[in-house]
Parts: structure tokens; sequence; C-alpha cells
């Protein structure tokens, strides 16, 4: 919702929600606090600011990592009367943030239903129509020399799908994280400040440095004691990903410039880079969903916990169902274990920019923009100079 500005007719002014109003709220009260300063990133970015817009509030919430250790140790948490919880109020507020910059406006809705009902679903529903295609084909059980599942589905064939999808997806979240970044990009900075600030937040989102809880320890999770283990799995299933990712695009290259086409053998690079991703990518999913389910209830929104478990639940599918492609591509399990895993795959993307991926992408924008500002001058110190 937006109003008129009374001092500058023609100007409009976003008026906070319940959820902006309730996180502007507690950000003032830590802000005469202080006591997690050396936290997070969170709170030297809210010592810049005596008051706290909408675009501020969005900022600090996605740049909040819901470690936990800052309501773990606050003196104004529950049962005191200011019920100070940043982790669950800025968890609300990310929420909102991925569906207000969503594209096309409409999905951002999706956010609120993309549960692990849904999720599995759509993974399972994709699945049985491919089952059903290959069984209308006559290959669904049969054995293919070498394991070539081109020979059921042709490569320019998935290509151009999956393909298609993946482009839909990527454009749909840059698209998505301008819109953020439009409303709280810092002020103007020379390219050499642009360009350590970039590589400052690509090594803290490379390293997760925030989810050390500030001291190194780690993020706390069930209670008072801390862990390392959300970073570790984080990590797992990060590179995970991208090690899958790598594979593919190496895959790809073999196939368009060298004309060396699949199926590859175990010890080649794509298939060596699958292998180790899809590993990753099977222990990092599943020990976040183990500390998902032990989580403190009081740490982030549990509301989204559905959302948290859904995309965890694609991603374990993924992995089991690609290594166990890769285990048995030899035998008459290959068809319908293709199918189950492109459906998988089909559904990963299509859900992609509606789910907990977008995360990283927002989050990655708010890292950036703490590196650019932190390197300009404090304008609070600037106004009382």
């Amino acid at each position: 919702m937006q109003l008129f500005d009374p001092a500058s007719p023609g100007e409009l002014i976003p008026v906070l929600n319940l959820q902006e109003t309730e996180a502007q709220r507690q950000m003032t009260i830590c802000n005469a606090c202080r006591y997690c300063e050396g936290f997070c990133a969170v709170f030297p970015a809210m010592t810049r600011r005596l008051e706290f817009a909408q675009a501020d509030i969005h900022y600090l919430a996605n740049l909040c990592h819901n470690c936990g250790a800052c309501l773990h140790a606050c003196q104004y948490a529950a049962p005191h009367e200011f019920a100070v919880n940043v982790p669950t109020a800025m968890a609300k507020v990310r929420l909102q943030t991925y569906s207000e910059y969503a594209w096309p406006k409409p999905l951002g809705g999706l956010y609120r239903r993309n549960g692990l009902l849904l999720a599995l679903a759509s993974g399972a529903g994709l699945a049985l129509f491919l089952c059903l295609t290959l069984l209308l084909m006559g290959n669904l059980f049969t054995a293919v020399p070498g394991g070539d599942f081109y020979r059921i589905f042709p490569h320019n064939t998935l290509a151009l799908m999956f393909g298609a999808v993946f482009a839909f997806a990527v454009l749909a979240l840059v698209i998505g994280v301008r819109r953020f970044w439009q409303d709280v990009r810092p002020g103007a900075a020379t390219p050499s400040l642009k360009t350590s600030a970039a590589l400052e937040a690509t090594a803290n989102v490379a390293r997760l440095t925030y989810l050390d809880g500030g001291h190194g320890q780690g993020c706390n999770n069930e209670d008072d004691r801390f862990t390392l283990w959300r970073r570790r799995f984080h990590h797992l299933t990060f590179y995970g990903f991208m090690l899958c990712l790598a594979a593919t695009g190496v895959a790809t290259l073999y196939h368009f410039l060298l004309e060396w086409h699949a199926p590859y053998p175990v010890l080649s690079l794509p298939v060596m880079l699958g292998v180790v991703g899809g590993i990753g990518l099977l222990v990092g999913p599943a020990g976040l969903l183990w500390m998902n389910l032990r989580r403190h209830p009081e740490h982030g929104d549990s509301d989204q916990k559905p959302m948290d478990r859904g995309f965890i639940a694609l991603l374990l599918a993924l992995s089991i169902s690609g290594l166990a492609l890769l285990a048995f591509r030899e035998t008459a399990a290959l068809g319908l274990l293709l199918a189950v895993h492109l459906g998988f795959v089909m559904a990963f993307f299509l859900t992609m920019p509606y789910s907990k991926f977008a995360h990283g992408v927002f989050r990655s924008a708010a890292l950036l923009k703490f590196s650019i500002e932190k390197r300009q001058p404090n304008p609070i110190n600037a106004g009382t100079d």
C-alpha cells in the first residue's frame, strides 16, 4: 500500500504492513541496545540508521541468516514485555519480499503454497507422466547398451525442454532480485569500491560467513548450545548443487564443442563432478532436514517450515534419483529411473523462482549492499559533524 507524501506532493511513500511494522519496532529497540552488534551483518547495518523505512526493513530482513544467536543472547526476548525475536520478525518479512518482488507478479503467491506436499506431488506427477510416455513407447523397462539414455529421450529434445524451463527460472529470479536491488541499493560508489565490495560479498557467500554466530562457534539450533553443523550442511548443499551444474555444463561442452557424446565413462569429468555433487546434495539436505525437524520453535517463522521442507525434499529426490540412475544405467531399470529423475529435475526448475531457493539470491544481493555501504561514510556520523 502507498500514500501521497504531504511534504512532497506527487511523491508516493510506502505504508508498512504488520510484519514490517513489527520488524521496525524490534530494530528500534535493538538500535538502542546494541548488545548484538558483533553477531552478524544485520546489526552493524542497523547502526547506520536512526529510522527504518520499508526498504531498510527489506534489506535487513534478507541480510539476516536466521542463526538464532541474537535471540538466545537477547535480554528483551519473551517473557520480557518487549518480546524481541529478530529471527522470527525478519523471516516473516523475507517471505513478503520474495512474494512482492516475484516475477511474474501473480506467481508470488506460490511462496505461501510451495510446501512439502506440492513439491513432492509436482515431481511425482511429472515423473508419472514421463513413465506413461515411455510405457506407451515401449522403453520403460528396456536395457540400453552402455546406458545411453539419449536413445530413450533424444538429446536435443531434453536440451530444449529443460533449457527453456531453466532459462525461465533464471530470468524470473534475475528480474525479482533486480527489483529488490532497485529499492534497497546503496548510494553512488566508485568502481574500485564496487569491485572490492563485490569480492568481499562473494567471499561471504562462498564461506557462509554469517552462519558462524559472530564468534566462530556456529548457530543455535535446538537450545543455547552452538553448532557449526548447520553451516556445514549448507556448504554441502550449495557446493553439491554447483558441482551438479558444473557436470551438466561440462557435458554440454563435450557434446556441442568437442562432439564427445554421452554416455560418458565413470572416470570422465562430467560423471565424477556429478557423483561428488550428488553425494553433497544428498548429505547436505539430509542434514538440513534433520536440523529443521529439531529446530527451536522460536527460530524463524514456523509457518514457513513446509516451504523449507518441500525444497529440501526436492533436493533429496534429485540426488537420490540421479545417483540411482548412474548406478543402474546399464540395467532394464534405466527408463524408469530416467523418467523419475527427469520428473524431479523439471519440478525443481519450475518451482525454483518461487521456492526457498530464492533466499540465496536475495541474501547475496543484501550482502553486496552491506559490503558497499560499510565502505561509505556513516550517514549518522556525517550528520553530527
